[in-house]
Parts: C-alpha cells; structure tokens; sequence
C-alpha cells in the first residue's frame, strides 16, 4: 500500500504537535554513540558488540545503559566513567556529527508546532543540536529526561513535553527511531511514526518498531513529509 493510502487507511487525527526524538532522529548520532560506548565498556570489562547497543540501549539514558549492564556483569563501572565517556563522546560528535537528511526542509514545511523530547541530558541536547544547526529552530522547546522521574520506554517524558506545550497527548504526533521511544510514546496515548533513516539502523529494525507500536514507518524526511501532510490534511 502507498505511504499515502497507508495514511488515509490509518484515518489519524490532525496533530497539534509533533514530537521528535533526537539522536538518530534529528541527528545520526547513533552509530557514533554505539561505537563509542561499546569501545569503552569493553576496555573496562563489559565486553560488548555494537550491535549490541544499537540493539538493546538506543533511546535509553547512558546511565540506564551503564545501570543494567552492572547487573547483567556482575560488576561496577568505575568512578568518573561516565564523565570520561561522554567528554570522549562530544569529541567525535565534534568531528563526525551531522544532521539528519532533509530534516531542515522537513522542519521548514512543518506548520505544526514542534518540540524535543530526548533521553540525553539538556547540556548534550544543547551541543549536539547546535554543532548542526537545529538547537535554535527548537529552543526553548527542548525537552530532557532528565527532568522526569522515568525515562524511556516509561510515558513520562512524552507527558512532560505535552503538558509544558499546552496540548493533549492524543493530539501529538511523536517521530521515535528507538523500541524504547516508541513504546513511550504509545503508552502516552501519542500517534508515533517510526524513523529508520539513521545509519545505525540494521535489517529487520522497521518490524521491531511496528511491534513495539508504531502505526507507520519511514526511511527518511521526504516520506514523512508525505506522510505528515496527508495526517494533517
């Protein structure tokens, strides 16, 4: 079935606001956190693939990630860790970040409100977006969770950015690449689009997102532009 027919058929509502993920949404971060993350756990210990973390701990928090890998280990990520990680993180973004294709004329022909809704911390949010040039097209709409008690997959942070931008959850459209954002996402009461246009996405990643809930899947911004204005149409 076309992108959109798969729309009409779905008969989905207006969305008042749209809600985007942002690594491996907004910006192809993904792959290089994947690569970097399992870099330096496997040094200290956790002896673990990429593919692995694209798997399993895309679009949790790192310390979520860091949390259940102890358990799992039996053993504890030393002090200072995460803080090593994440400074050697910034450094690669530094170099090699880009932002996803076609997200600026995305963001351009949008006439919804829109907003962040991120498991990274306000200050990564803030560097990442603004080493590509999209922390102003959404400031002061960006929001972390760290600013809710439970992250993702937990409904919280999708909650939050609605209750902050005045609209009711079943009106918002949330763009998730993750298992864990898209069932946040659904367990909000959000219609969700899933993404698999990041370049950590592997084979078999658009049924993992369509089990996990999502109504509809794209592989890049020209897609859900389709898509998004046959919803709002």
């Amino acid at each position: 079935m076309p992108l959109s027919d798969r729309a009409r058929h779905n008969g989905d509502m207006a969305s008042e606001l749209i809600i985007f993920d942002c690594d491996g949404v907004l910006i192809d971060s993904e792959l290089i956190a994947c690569r970097e993350n399992a870099a330096c756990l496997t040094e200290i210990g956790f002896p673990i693939a990429v593919d692995e973390i694209a798997e399993q701990y895309v679009g949790i928090s790192a310390t979520a990630m860091f949390a259940d890998l102890e358990t799992k280990f039996g053993i504890s990520v030393p002090p200072g860790f995460a803080e090593k990680v994440r400074l050697q993180l910034m450094s690669r973004f530094n170099s090699e970040l880009i932002a996803m294709p076609g997200i600026e004329a995305a963001l351009s022909a949008i006439k919804s409100p829109v907003c962040v809704a991120s498991s990274s911390a306000p200050e990564r949010l803030q560097h990442t977006l603004s080493l590509v040039g999209l922390f102003n097209r959404f400031n002061p709409h960006i929001f972390s969770a760290t600013q809710v008690r439970r992250g993702k997959p937990a409904p919280d942070l999708f909650l939050f950015a609605a209750r902050q931008m005045g609209v009711e959850p079943r009106t918002c459209l949330v763009v998730e690449d993750s298992v864990a954002g898209v069932r946040a996402a659904v367990d909000a009461g959000m219609q969700v689009i899933g993404f698999t246009g990041g370049s950590h996405c592997r084979p078999g990643h658009s049924e993992r997102l369509r089990q996990a809930g999502a109504a509809d899947i794209v592989n890049d911004f020209e897609d859900f532009l389709e898509l998004s204005a046959v919803r709002n149409s």
